[in-house]
């Protein structure tokens, strides 16, 4: 295992995230999508900084992804929403427990078939009813029950593994996955983190290696296929978030963060930055996905008992 600090620089911003999340890379705009929760806000930036725009969002928001006509998809506190670039409007699509206040939406991605797959999580992360949901043409279902805080999700790039971390438990849990009809087989622990910091947003890169981000880690670990701690790379910030392979060649790892609650007594100057680290690996292009935006009259209310 090698162990090093990162060598990075900063994505220009003209503000911190106060708990940015979600890194998505746009391989046809050249663009990072992410989100900052608490901050409520959508943003999609130039890796220069340049063609920068941010959203307000109506509440806290877990994740972003684009659709194939540049629409953007967002996971709010109750549901799935979508957001208009042009105008910034955002309508209601899909309701996700909806009448269980103390769960929102948390992280979420796409697969290679466009298909959403996105995660609810309890916000006080002291109670294990969040659930794992795949959002695609056959409509919204829950994959996976019993979840705390349902966050980084990933494939192998042969698409026949798909990683899912649940951070409260501290485990990065590996299944089967048939790319054809998205059902998952074989749950297994991939890796599981020691007392003190918890697993959070990851990626996968070409070579099938997991790169995970760890919160109060201070540090983004390189998991090999089989589990085993392959690099770790630490920042100069606490709560690392998120990472994506971003870039022309996608040889350059976004990593997002978030601030310490001004409670927490910690100050770091770069917390709620985006880092682009250079790590040698090279990522896996993202696709759109594949559900067109839909106004209201189509929304279907589902929840964790259908």
């Amino acid at each position: 295992m090698v162990k090093g600090e990162a060598r990075f620089d900063l994505l220009p911003l003209p503000a911190r995230d106060v708990l940015g999340e979600g890194p998505w890379w746009s391989v046809g705009q050249q663009c990072l999508f992410r989100v900052d929760i608490l901050g409520r806000r959508v943003h999609r930036t130039g890796l220069d900084g340049d063609r920068a725009e941010s959203w307000a969002s109506p509440d806290e928001v877990g994740f972003v992804v684009p659709n194939e006509a540049g629409d953007l998809l967002i996971g709010l506190r109750d549901g799935l929403r979508w957001l208009d670039p042009e105008s910034g409007e955002t309508t209601p699509d899909t309701p996700v427990e909806a009448e269980r206040g103390e769960y929102r939406i948390n992280d979420g991605k796409t697969d290679r078939r466009g298909r959403v797959w996105f995660g609810t999580m309890h916000k006080g992360e002291t109670e294990g009813h969040a659930s794992l949901y795949r959002y695609d043409s056959h409509g919204l279902g829950a994959v996976i029950r019993g979840i705390t805080t349902s966050n980084g999700l990933g494939w192998s790039p042969d698409d026949t593994v798909m990683y899912h971390t649940d951070s409260i438990s501290r485990r990065i849990m590996a299944y089967d996955f048939d790319a054809d009809s998205a059902e998952l087989r074989g749950g297994r622990l991939f890796a599981e983190d020691p007392a003190g910091y918890v697993p959070d947003g990851l990626t996968v890169d070409s070579e099938g290696c997991v790169w995970g981000a760890k919160w109060d880690g201070g540090k983004v670990v390189r998991y090999a296929p089989d589990g085993r701690v392959d690099r770790e790379l630490t920042l100069p910030v606490s709560r690392p978030t998120s990472c994506m392979f971003v870039g022309p060649d996608l040889r350059t790892l976004a990593v997002t963060s978030a601030r310490p609650a001004p409670a927490e007594g910690a100050r770091e100057e770069l917390a709620g930055s985006v880092f682009l680290v250079e790590t040698g690996a090279q990522g896996l292009p993202e696709r759109p996905t594949i559900m067109p935006s839909r106004g209201p009259e189509s929304s279907h209310p589902l929840s964790p008992s259908q």
